[in-house]
């Protein structure tokens, strides 16, 4: 079998996988609230920079960590999207283990975080 092939079946296949069907349906309850959208937005913008300042060795900023945990406590406090965000990592999780497949298919060491 090609493997470009193969690619497109598996991509096929996550799309009909109950992770991306729940991910995909509550994505675009969000996306419809354009409010909770850019929440959502921020929060991922703020998670990212603290994940990088940790990652260069910079200190956490405290007002920016703080900021940061109420955001998450108040959009996991809503059950729209906290569903979200853990369809979200559901589907995530899915993805690195395919991820994780592909690359041992590959003969490859890529570590992965747990």
């Amino acid at each position: 079998m090609d493997v470009k092939e193969a690619a497109k079946m598996l991509g096929a296949a996550i799309q009909e996988s109950p992770e991306y069907q729940e991910y995909a349906r509550l994505k675009e309850e969000i996306d419809a609230d354009s409010g909770i959208k850019a929440l959502i937005g921020e929060y991922r913008k703020m998670q990212t920079n603290l994940q990088m300042r940790m990652l260069s060795g910079q200190g956490m900023d405290n007002d920016e960590t703080q900021r940061f945990q109420q955001l998450n406590m108040l959009l996991f406090a809503d059950q729209r999207t906290s569903g979200f965000l853990m369809a979200e990592m559901r589907l995530q999780k899915l993805m690195a283990e395919i991820f994780e497949s592909l690359t041992r298919a590959a003969g490859m060491e890529i570590p992965m975080p747990v």
